[in-house]
């Protein structure tokens, strides 16, 4: 199938969906009886995603917000809920269906919500082709859209390019632990269900990556679905257009704090737990943002960190036999490569097997904001505990 194909199939089965009520993606957790205070009863019924929109937390008043895949709108309501009548709202969608809908009830939401005009407009577009202007959109959501877009890659320089300096995004989407094979990528009844579009977890943020954005991190995760051993989960991602860093900085030194034993960031800089290192303005306007925040020390001087300084963190696993259950861990960022106590070297998005022991302390909260852990084991596990090797590598 061509790329102008996939869009075809796609705008025709959800303009479908929008006539005859279908379920679309993967289900939502949408606090309805909030929304239907504002949000008309039509908006509400075609809402499809496979996440509410985590972002519209850190929304502030007067900020513009970018929907890419509005919908019927109701995502594109809520943030105009929380931008307050200072702020704007811009909703972008393929599927006139759609944008028929969420136009007819932008003026009744602007009335519920006691603003004296909608602060709310809707545009149809592309999200490999956005008709929005450069640098103009504080935040950009989206739900469960992007898997759907054929070229990703140009999703990714769109959502960099119309970004404001200082700007973010969060958006919740289907990945997979696997490549999507030949012969589901060319299934269109699978792309309207948020799977045969799926990117790995590592194509996905290594996107973002290569089109500017940084400190790209999990906010959350969810499964969805297993097809012939693929694992197709939801994720959460937020990431950065970090403006660029005041030459006056008073930061010189970052030091690693932990758990991680080392780590290493999206510009390749490589960080030793509790050794200072000199870093660029950039560098620690990078790690003052929340994903790295609690994970480093920023001096103007090197500082000497040990084991038996209350700063330094670790968590070691169990000196005990483990079992293999079939669990698998994928590092969701903000690092690209990151290392533990215990010899694993994690690589964002690539799964790695992990027993029993290294799942518990993957689990523990300095690691757990940072990891997704899927069990492919299709049957009950009864695999008898095995003994760490001499080294200390349990997996």
């Amino acid at each position: 199938m061509s790329i102008d194909e996939i869009t075809q199939k796609v705008s025709e089965r959800y303009a479908r969906a929008a006539s005859t009520g279908e379920q679309m993606c993967c289900p939502t957790s949408y606090d309805m009886r909030h929304l239907k205070a504002f949000i008309p009863e039509e908006v509400l019924k075609i809402s499809y995603g496979c996440g509410t929109p985590a972002g519209l937390k850190t929304v502030q008043a007067g900020e513009t917000v970018l929907d890419i895949g509005s919908g019927g709108g109701i995502d594109c309501f809520e943030a105009s809920r929380l931008v307050g009548p200072t702020g704007h709202v811009i909703g972008i969608d393929m599927t006139d269906t759609m944008l028929e809908i969420a136009r007819k009830h932008a003026a009744v939401v602007a009335t519920n919500l006691g603003y004296p005009a909608s602060n709310v407009e809707f545009r149809n577009g592309l999200a490999d082709a956005m008709p929005v202007e450069d640098g103009t959109i504080d935040l950009i959501i989206s739900n469960c859209v992007i898997n759907l877009a054929p070229d990703k890659r140009k999703v990714f320089q769109e959502m960099y390019r119309v970004a404001k300096p200082g700007g973010r995004f969060t958006i919740s989407d289907i990945v997979s632990d696997q490549i999507v094979p030949q012969y589901l990528v060319h299934d269109t009844g699978k792309w309207g269900d948020c799977l045969s579009g799926a990117l790995t977890l590592t194509d996905y943020m290594n996107g973002m990556t290569a089109a500017g954005f940084l400190g790209i991190h999990l906010v959350k995760s969810s499964p969805w679905r297993v097809i012939d051993g693929i694992h197709f989960f939801s994720v959460t991602l937020t990431g950065y257009k970090l403006p660029p860093a005041a030459n006056d900085s008073t930061v010189r030194y970052a030091t690693l704090r932990g758990p991680f034993s080392r780590t290493v960031d999206e510009r390749g800089t490589i960080y030793q737990r509790g050794i200072s290192k000199p870093i660029s303005p950039d560098d620690a306007r990078l790690l003052s943002t929340p994903p790295f925040a609690e994970h480093f020390l920023l001096t103007t001087e090197p500082i000497g960190l040990g084991s038996d300084d209350p700063r330094w963190t670790a968590v070691l696993p169990a000196q005990a036999p483990c079992t293999w259950q079939g669990h698998y861990a994928l590092l969701a960022g903000p690092f690209v490569e990151a290392a533990d106590d215990d010899h694993h070297v994690y690589r964002r998005g690539e799964p790695l097997e992990i027993c029993s022991k290294t799942v518990t302390v993957l689990e523990t909260g300095g690691y757990q904001p940072h990891f997704v852990i899927l069990n492919r084991a299709g049957d009950r596990v009864n695999g008898e505990a095995v003994t760490c090797s001499p080294n200390g590598s349990c997996c």
